[in-house]
């Protein structure tokens, strides 16, 4: 073999090996690409994942703002002191006033005690009476009217319809419940009832206001 033609074939390997490397270096080149765009995509979805995991996490959290703080469940938080709110159209802690407006026909005035709302039921006998011992549970005839603590209005009563009410204990506000045993047939009662052991934080809209304080006066037909 020429000296030639060693050298041409010296030469064409030399060029198959350069043509091979540059094509490695290139398809090497290529893997890093798509591993480093594998890598870029994969955070891209992460951080949406997340931000989105954030933002349903706070729809999903019911708040309330008073007075401009925003806070949760209810709750008001100022200067790091937390507090519940009061329902809306909530008389909690309103005073008692006395009776305003006309009363029913036929029914007796409510002696509300003005100031500030009983926490425990009160139970006063304004007049006693002769008959039959009203028992724990029974059914009773009642005649009655009902005050609102923090108006002073009338919001029922028995006296509107002409005609008494007749129910069994048990299925009553509490305050009726443990406020009427003992009394006899015949016999008028004040109760005054805390919020607790009537409507409550509910009320019972439109008549009866979020966490209002009731008076009423009742008066036993019968029992049984």
């Amino acid at each position: 073999m020429s000296s030639r033609n060693r050298n041409k074939r010296v030469q064409n390997r030399a060029s198959r090996l350069t043509a091979r490397e540059q094509a490695e270096r290139r398809a090497k080149r290529r893997r890093w690409e798509i591993a480093s765009g594998g890598v870029v995509l994969a955070l891209i979805v992460a951080i949406a994942f997340a931000a989105r995991s954030a933002d349903d996490n706070k729809s999903s959290t019911p708040t309330t703002t008073t007075s401009g703080a925003t806070t949760t469940s209810g709750a008001t938080t100022t200067s790091g002191v937390t507090t519940t709110t009061k329902a809306a159209g909530s008389v909690a802690g309103k005073p008692c006033v006395a009776v305003s407006g006309p009363l029913p026909t036929g029914a007796p005035n409510v002696p509300v005690k003005t100031g500030p709302p009983p926490t425990t039921l009160v139970k006063e006998d304004l007049k006693q009476g002769d008959g039959a011992v009203v028992q724990p549970g029974a059914t009773v005839t009642v005649d009655y009217i009902g005050v609102s603590c923090s108006t002073g209005k009338v919001f029922d009563s028995s006296y509107k319809t002409g005609a008494p009410a007749t129910f069994p204990l048990s299925g009553v506000i509490k305050g009726w419940t443990d406020g009427i045993p003992g009394m006899k047939v015949g016999g008028v009662r004040l109760l005054g009832i805390p919020p607790d052991q009537g409507y409550g934080s509910q009320g019972s809209p439109p008549t009866i206001a979020p966490d209002e304080t009731l008076w009423f006066v009742v008066t036993v037909k019968s029992t049984k």
